[in-house]
C-alpha cells in the first residue's frame, strides 16, 4: 500500500509559477514511478507529466512541455511538480499517483496507476 499527500496548490496569476509536492509512504519510494494528473471543471482527468524510479526518464503532456518539470527526491520520498508561465487552461485539481508495477511502459495512462493522492487545487487567475 502506498499512500500519497499532496500540497503546494493555490492562487497564482497568468504567468506566475508554482511548485507542487506529492509525499509518499507505505512502500520503497524508489521502486515505483510516479504521475501527476489534472482535472478541471467539467473535463476529464488527464496526464500531466510523469517520471520513472529513478528519475532518469521524464514525460510530459504537450500542453505543459517547456514548462512545467517533474523531479523526484527519492531520500526524501517525494514527487515534484514544477509549474512556470501558468496559464489559466492550467486550472484545475491537480493529483500525484503512483504506479507499483515493475515495469514503468505507459506514464501517461491512467489506468496503470495503483494509488491516488486527493488532490491540490491550483487556480490561475488572468
Amino acid at each position: 500500500q502506498v499512500q500519497l499527500v499532496e500540497s503546494g496548490g493555490g492562487l497564482v496569476q497568468a504567468g506566475g509559477s508554482l511548485r507542487l509536492s506529492c509525499a509518499a509512504s507505505g512502500r520503497t519510494f524508489s521502486t515505483y514511478g510516479m504521475g501527476w494528473f489534472r482535472q478541471a471543471p467539467g473535463k476529464e482527468r488527464e496526464f500531466v507529466a510523469a517520471i520513472n524510479r529513478s528519475g532518469g526518464n521524464t514525460y510530459y503532456a504537450d500542453s505543459v512541455k517547456g514548462r512545467f518539470t517533474i523531479s523526484r527526491d527519492n531520500a526524501k520520498n517525494t514527487v515534484y511538480l514544477q509549474m512556470n508561465s501558468l496559464k489559466p487552461e492550467d486550472m484545475a485539481v491537480y493529483y500525484c499517483a503512483a504506479d507499483l508495477s515493475m515495469y514503468f511502459v505507459r506514464p501517461s495512462r491512467q489506468q496503470e496507476y495503483d494509488a491516488w493522492g486527493q488532490g491540490t487545487q491550483v487556480t490561475v487567475s488572468s
